[in-house]
């Protein structure tokens, strides 16, 4: 789809300051016009000892990271990149569900603003089987105990010269009314804060239920897939579900059996979309 430039006004910051209490409880959002990287600002301010609920979001994001290190940059006001401080008071050994339940929370806000959205386990967003989103979520050791830095990277008014790489996409590119970016970060957030406090608070049900819906948005889940996994080892086969703890289950064959193995990290191809 062919997709022009667009007049690229500021957030409103403060609308976004003073954001619905009942909504986002607890919520500050700071709005900054350019940084190297919104979870490193949050980072430094989860060491000063900054509460739960803090958000930085950039206009332009310099030097942002993806999974594996790799770059996020956006042009400026084209995006939504922000990162919000958790501090979860779960058990340690589910804290690998943030990644999920922050992708599922901002597929959620994006079908609710009227695009056909689906996540690509275990932390991106797709419209059309390209990339719209990213989330990077960081444990960081703070006086306080541990926390959760939560960055999400969305493209939104990004044209189709602008984006990085071909299986990237915007919410331009795909079409639809672009919403305005003020009233979307106000929606990813609400999403975002109302899967986190169910599944902080909801115990073994609420944590079920999160299984539950993000299977029901993962177009990972039956595709045939091809992992690279961190010790090189390429695995192909296909993904038949997510387990407990958020690890990508894939049955593959082994030595002409089938088997199946459970991933916790790797860079996951769909191997349809990529024919």
């Amino acid at each position: 789809m062919t997709s022009e430039p667009r007049a690229r006004p500021p957030l409103d910051a403060a609308r976004l300051a003073a954001a619905d209490p009942a909504l986002l409880p607890g919520v500050a959002v700071e709005v900054v016009e350019e940084a190297p990287s919104t979870n490193a600002l949050v980072t430094a301010r989860a060491h000063d000892g900054a509460p739960e609920g803090l958000v930085v979001v950039a206009e332009h994001q310099t030097a942002g990271r993806g999974r594996l290190d790799r770059s996020w940059e956006t042009p400026a006001r084209s995006g939504l990149t922000f990162s919000v401080l958790l501090r979860p008071t779960v058990p340690l050994p589910i804290w690998p569900w943030l990644p999920l339940l922050a992708g599922y929370a901002v597929d959620k806000a994006l079908t609710a603003a009227g695009f056909e959205a689906s996540v690509k386990w275990p932390n991106d967003v797709l419209l059309d089987d390209r990339k719209v989103a990213g989330i990077l979520v960081e444990r960081v050791e703070t006086p306080a105990g541990p926390a959760a830095v939560v960055g999400v990277g969305l493209n939104v008014g990004m044209t189709e010269d602008e984006l990085p790489v071909p299986e990237a996409t915007s919410l331009l590119v795909a079409g639809g009314e672009v919403p305005d970016r003020t009233d979307l970060l106000l929606d990813l957030l609400a999403s975002l804060w109302e899967a986190y406090t169910a599944w902080q608070e909801g115990g073994d049900l609420a944590a079920m239920r999160l299984s539950e819906s993000y299977a029901a948005a993962c177009a990972t889940i039956g595709s045939r897939v091809r992992v690279q996994l961190p010790s090189d080892r390429a695995l192909a086969g296909t993904a038949i579900g997510i387990d407990g703890g958020g690890r990508l289950l894939v049955e593959h064959s082994e030595a002409g059996r089938v088997e199946t193995t459970a991933v916790s990290a790797g860079d996951v191809v769909h191997v349809r979309a990529a024919e």
